[in-house]
Parts: structure tokens; sequence; C-alpha cells
């Protein structure tokens, strides 16, 4: 349970059996991200980090019309009119991002609606991303004048590649569910009615597969990702074996040649 009340109601959190669900909920303005949202996701998060029975993280955005659409900018005069508020700003919304980028837990980004901006940001946080027909996706930084730091096109191009990672940003148009599927910017892309039977079946999927394997997955792909130089190598062997050593490989194998579904408890 939380320790206190989390800093907004713009911001829901639910926990259904192994699934936490994190509920961007400022329907009003197209759930735009305010600070003290960003300060509940960090709330919010490490809640799930501290219950072992979350294994699977989604994230959505309420009302039916958005994901997320970027940053409350009504709140911009207030919140970063100087240059110690935008630090304390980007500080907030910038902690409650790498919550979510580095949790160990598979995330899935649902998205409906409008995924602008922050928005874009936050899917791109998450680990697999299925979008419902009709959504839409773009940056504008170049549209307001905004500069865009090194970690956030990076984290772009290792999903799309350098060439739509410039389109993307060089036009800072919105681009279609299509599109997006194209350049691989989403995993999945499937009608508005079935949005939230595919990712509670994909939710439920990985919930059910060993913890130990899907995390250390989950390690090994970040390690790729770096510079080879920066690559932990000795993480990557020592994730592999704990699988090994795990009791949950023993009951995989057991429930593999007694033809009956695994029970695993993550150790």
């Amino acid at each position: 349970m939380l320790d206190q009340p989390l800093a907004t109601s713009k911001m829901i959190f639910e926990k259904d059996g192994a699934i936490g669900r994190i509920i961007f909920n400022n329907p009003a303005r197209h759930n735009a991200v305010s600070l003290d949202m960003w300060q509940a996701v960090g709330q919010i998060m490490e809640d799930f980090e501290s219950d072992p029975e979350i294994r699977v993280i989604v994230l959505s955005g309420a009302g039916g019309k958005a994901f997320v659409s970027g940053a409350d900018i009504s709140e911009f005069k207030e919140k970063r009119a100087t240059a110690e508020a935008a630090a304390e700003y980007s500080r907030v919304s910038e902690s409650a991002r790498l919550a979510l980028q580095e949790t160990l837990k598979p995330t899935i980004a649902m998205i409906r609606g409008y995924c602008i901006g922050g928005g874009m940001a936050t899917a791109l946080s998450c680990d697999i991303r299925v979008a419902a027909e009709g959504a839409r996706f773009g940056i504008p930084a170049a549209k307001l004048g905004l500069g865009y730091a090194y970690d956030g096109i990076k984290k772009l191009i290792d999903i799309v590649g350098p060439a739509y990672a410039r389109e993307i940003f060089f036009t800072a148009r919105q681009f279609t569910t299509d599109e997006a599927l194209r350049m691989g910017l989403v995993n999945q892309v499937v009608p508005d009615s079935e949005l939230e039977t595919t990712v509670e079946t994909m939710a439920k999927t990985i919930a059910g597969n060993a913890p130990l394997t899907v995390r250390a997955a989950k390690q090994i792909v970040r390690e790729a990702l770096k510079d080879e130089a920066q690559r932990d190598m000795e993480l990557c062997k020592r994730v592999v074996a704990e699988c090994f050593a795990s009791e949950d490989y023993t009951e995989g194998r057991t429930a593999f040649m007694e033809k009956r579904r695994p029970v695993f408890k993550g150790r």
C-alpha cells in the first residue's frame, strides 16, 4: 500500500492480480500531464516495485480520446517560470519516466487516441506498445521551439532507427497507426473494440511466465542496446545463471513432463 495519498486524483492505479495499472486521468485536457501527476507516477511505481505480486504494469489514458497528449502547458507559467522552477519540473518528470524505464517488471503502453510529445516519451519508456486503430503519434517540439534532450532522442532511435527519428522530429507532424506500425514505433495495431482484450491477454500471458526469465531477458536487451564498451556482460551471465538455479526452472521442467501448466513463483 502507498505510504501516503497520491499527489493528485488525476492519476489512478489499480491492482488486478499480477497486473498493475497506471491510468492518466485528465481527460478534460486529453490527459496532458501536470507536475503533480508526474509526482503521483513516481509514488505508484514505488508501490508496484515493492509488491512482489505485481508482475506486469499496464499504462493507459482515461476518457477514450488520448493516451497522453503531452505536458499540461497551462501550468508552465507558474511551474516553470524561473530557472529553478523549470529545473525542479524537469527533475520530477524525468524521475517518473526513469522509474517507468528502469523497472525490471515488463511494461505495456495501451494507446488509444492522442500519443503526443510527452505521451510519446512515456510510451517509449514502456517495453511494449499496443495501439488502437485511429491513434495519433507525434513530437511537436519543432513547432514550439523546444530542445529535446539526448536521452529522449536516443530512445526513439533505438526503437525506430535514425531515419524515422529524423522524420518524426524534423516534420513535427502527427503520424497514423499504419505509419507507426511500419516504423516499429508500436508492436501491434488492433481495432478499438479489441484494445483492452488484446492487452489483457498479453499481460496475463506475460504474468503467467517465469518472472526471473522475463526479467533476465529485459536486462539483457537493455545491455545489448548499450555501446559495446558499456555492456555489463557479467550481469548478463549472472541473470541467466540465476534462472537455471531457480525453483521456477525445476517447476518448468516438471510441469512440461507432467503436461500441465507451470506455477511460477519468481524464485
